[in-house]
Parts: structure tokens; C-alpha cells; sequence
């Protein structure tokens, strides 16, 4: 009868043979020891390689980084300082698009019994609304034309006959109209005394001063020149801090009014409440500022353009509510509101005044 002895696992002994690293009797190889040695320091010098590689990486990267923030570097960001230097002065930098281009101007709100409203006397007349009647030349009318006039003259003149008896019921009536004058008058001079803020910028004689450059508008306002901003109660001080690093406008003083017809033209589901908010708080701070009346008008209350205003607020508010006006900007024209702030932006630009 054969027996069969299973083979081991090559590299693993056999069961019946002893283990030579057990035995004692077996001599330690010392040129082995010395080898694993090497190769314990050879590791340790390829991790300390591997370690100094990884700082001369991070300080490429580091300065990678620092070449890379140049660019950014470029573009102003406000510091705590700035910040704090502004506050301090309660004057704010406003940065302004137009169809012209971008520049600086400064801004601040006051009392309104503390300051004198600007003059726009130098600047020139908004033109008038052209009037409903229109009138002709007399040598463009024909005899027919001239006979029929004077045809409606004489039955005028006898019209006037009628109202002989209407005399004494309007002499009744003037007293009562004189009463209600005299209502109005009292009115009115209660609201002169209502004392509220309002907007006081860098302009004079009824332009807006707008700068390309914070540089620009630095070396302005350390000079003697006259502006509507010299008599605000701080103005000494922005005079004597201000710096062209300071010059830099937060995010709700900066105005894209260059956008705003484009945005509009879009149609209500691309327009952006919050550039077309900013757009109107600007327009009206400057017209009310600078006695813009068509600017003024445009933006009255009840007006088309304030009450677009009014529903963006609340759809930029969202909620419920903001859902009911969405439906209500469905109902706005979006070529009669972009035309609407066309002439806006155009009344605006006309009363800049561009300083390099």
C-alpha cells in the first residue's frame, strides 16, 4: 500500500522540519542586520526628501498664491479702516454706471434744516412737455379759415351775454374759493416745517460731479474748489482723511443704471429687482437732490415707473406676498417701462458732469 505525504505551500516548511529562526543554534547572519539597517536609513532619508519636497511645494504654492491675488489685488475691496473713516464722517462713496461711463461721487444725508438746497439756476431748463393745443402760422390759413374765425368771434360775443346772470353766484363762490386758499396756506407751511433727511451729493449749479478715478476725485475734494458738500458739518474732516484706497463704494451704493434699460427689455422673467431697486433709490435721491422734475415726476408715487418699483420690492421681500406681485409684473409693459427709464437715465447723464 503507496502512501501519500501532502506537499507544502512552497516558502512555508514542512510540519516535521524545525524552524530555523526558532532555533538558537542557527547563527545570526550580521551582514543581514547591517543591510536592514541600511535600508531602515535609506527610508528615513527618502521620507526626509519626501518632507522637504513638500515644504519647497507649499512655498511655491505660497507664492503661486501671492502672483495669483495680484490680479485681485487690482480691484478696491473696503477695508475696516475705510469703512470705519467713512462712518465716522457720515459721507458715503458712491460708484455710478452710466451709458458714459463709470466714475466716483460722494453722497451724504443730512437735516434738512441744516443745509441750503442747491442752485440750479446756471443749469440749463428741462425742456417742456409739449402741450395739447398745437398752434399754426397765420399765413398757413386760407380765407375760409380766417371767415370761419371770425364767425365763431361774433357768436362768442354773444355768448357773453349769458353769463351776465352767472355774476352774482360767482362773486358767492369767491368767498368760499378764498377760504380754502387760505386752507392751503396753512397746509403748506406746516409741511415746510417737517423737518426729514435728505440727500446732499457732490455737485454744483445743478451738476453732479462724477470722477473716473478715486485719485481724481481725491485730489477734488483736498482742493479749494466750491461744491454742495462743503457745508455739511463734517466735510472739514473728510477734507483732511480721505484717501484714494478709502474710495470705495459698498454694494448698496454701487448703480448699474447702464444695465437697467437692457434688463428691462428682457422681459419680466430675466428682470433683477435688486439692480432696478438700486436704479430708482439713485434716481430719486438725485433728482430730489438736484430739482430733476422730469426725473421727479417719472418717479412720484403712483406713478408707472414707482409702482414697478413698488412690486419688485416686495417680489425681492418674496413669501406669499411675493408671489401675488410676480403676477402683478405680468401686467407691466416691459417696452413701456424700459422706455420710461430710458428717458430717466437720459435726463440723468444730462446733468453729469465728467471729471478725469
Amino acid at each position: 500500500m503507496e502512501v501519500f505525504v501532502a506537499r507544502p505551500p512552497a516558502g512555508r516548511p514542512s510540519a516535521d522540519e524545525p524552524d530555523p529562526t526558532d532555533d538558537e543554534s542557527v547563527p545570526i547572519d550580521e551582514d543581514d542586520e547591517a543591510a536592514d539597517e541600511d535600508e531602515d536609513e535609506l527610508d528615513d532619508d527618502e521620507e526626509d526628501d519626501v518632507d522637504d519636497e513638500d515644504d519647497e511645494l507649499e512655498d511655491e504654492d505660497a507664492v503661486n498664491d501671492e502672483d495669483s491675488d495680484e490680479p485681485l489685488a487690482a480691484t478696491p475691496r473696503r477695508t475696516s479702516t475705510a469703512e470705519h473713516f467713512w462712518q465716522r464722517v457720515r459721507v458715503d462713496p458712491v460708484e455710478v454706471a452710466l451709458p458714459a461711463g463709470v466714475g466716483y461721487t460722494l453722497r451724504a444725508y443730512r437735516q434738512n434744516t441744516d443745509i441750503t438746497p442747491a442752485d440750479v439756476s446756471d443749469r440749463e431748463q428741462d425742456v417742456a412737455l409739449p402741450t395739447r393745443r398745437a398752434y399754426v402760422e397765420a399765413s398757413d390759413l386760407d380765407d375760409s379759415d380766417l371767415d370761419g374765425r371770425a364767425g365763431r368771434r361774433d357768436k362768442d360775443d354773444a355768448d357773453e351775454d349769458n353769463l351776465d346772470e352767472y355774476e352774482d353766484e360767482l362773486a358767492a363762490d369767491d368767498d368760499d374759493d378764498e377760504d380754502a386758499e387760505e386752507d392751503v396756506d396753512e397746509t403748506a407751511m406746516v409741511d415746510e416745517d417737517v423737518v426729514e433727511e435728505v440727500p446732499v451729493f457732490l455737485s454744483h449749479r445743478g451738476h453732479l460731479l462724477v470722477f473716473r478715478s478715486a485719485e481724481s476725485l481725491v485730489d477734488f475734494v483736498l482742493s479749494d474748489a466750491e461744491h454742495d458738500l462743503q457745508q455739511i458739518d463734517t466735510w472739514e474732516s473728510v477734507s483732511r482723511g480721505i484717501r484714494p484706497e478709502y474710495v470705495v463704494a459698498s454694494s448698496d451704493d454701487t448703480y448699474e443704471l447702464d444695465l437697467v434699460v437692457k434688463n428691462l427689455r428682457g422681459g419680466q422673467d430675466v428682470w433683477d429687482p435688486p439692480l432696478l431697486i438700486r436704479a430708482g433709490q439713485f434716481a430719486r435721491d438725485l433728482s430730489h437732490a438736484l430739482r430733476v422734475e422730469p426725473v421727479m415726476l417719472a418717479l412720484a408715487p403712483g406713478a408707472p415707473l414707482d409702482e414697478l418699483d413698488d412690486a419688485l420690492r416686495v417680489v425681492a421681500d418674496g413669501g406669499l406676498t411675493g408671489f401675488f406681485a410676480r403676477r402683478r409684473l405680468k401686467k407691466v409693459g416691459a417696452e413701456s417701462a424700459s422706455l420710461g427709464w430710458r428717458t430717466v437715465i437720459g435726463k440723468i447723464s444730462a446733468i453729469v458732469d465728467w471729471r478725469d
